[in-house]
């Protein structure tokens, strides 16, 4: 693994625009432009890309537009399901469950900079997992930052930012979100 690329995984301050980096978001991207360009009914080739993007991307719906950074940090569960405009900034791990669902125009986003100006002017990054747990459903427009972790059975509302985790059995809105509701199982 090349340097770089360790320190994006392993949460340090690392430098996006390295070559080695660079090449392969260009390999992303360009997956992601065959897989949206593709006609709906290519079923089959369809799933193809998405294997070569994601790996493990076995009988996932992903509408088009779909974007991501690299593709080889996100894992899908069964019966994953994502609306239109889904885009996925996968510097670092996505652990996505079984039975997800994500509205149109949801952003998952594991990228964040340094709060330091003179880091950011030198091209620093940092990136921090995100996982979101089985039979989770995600409304239109909501937006999940670095570091979070969603429980099961939860709900976002549509245009929801997700700072900060989220318990299982939980509906969640707002700006930040915040637990507005227990669900039942």
């Amino acid at each position: 693994m090349h340097e770089q690329q360790q320190k994006m995984s392993s949460g340090q301050l690392y430098q996006p625009l390295c070559r080695e980096l660079s090449n392969q978001r260009k390999r992303a991207k360009a997956l992601c432009y065959e897989y949206n360009h593709s006609h709906p009914d290519q079923k089959g080739k369809r799933q193809q890309i998405l294997s070569k993007l994601l790996g493990n991307s076995s009988k996932a719906v992903i509408e088009a537009n779909f974007h991501c950074d690299y593709g080889y940090n996100i894992q899908l569960g069964k019966n994953f399901y994502a609306n239109h405009h889904c885009t996925i900034l996968d510097a670092a791990a996505v652990t996505i469950g079984d039975n997800v669902m994500l509205g149109p125009m949801v952003n998952i986003s594991t990228s964040t900079h340094p709060l330091s100006g003179q880091l950011r002017a030198q091209g620093f990054a940092t990136a921090k997992a995100i996982t979101i747990a089985d039979n989770v459903w995600i409304g239109m427009g909501a937006q999940i930052l670095a570091g979070v972790t969603i429980g099961e059975n939860s709900v976002i509302a549509a245009g929801a930012v997700v700072n900060r985790d989220i318990a299982a059995n939980t509906m969640a809105a707002g700006v930040p979100a915040i637990a507005i509701k227990q669900l039942g199982q």
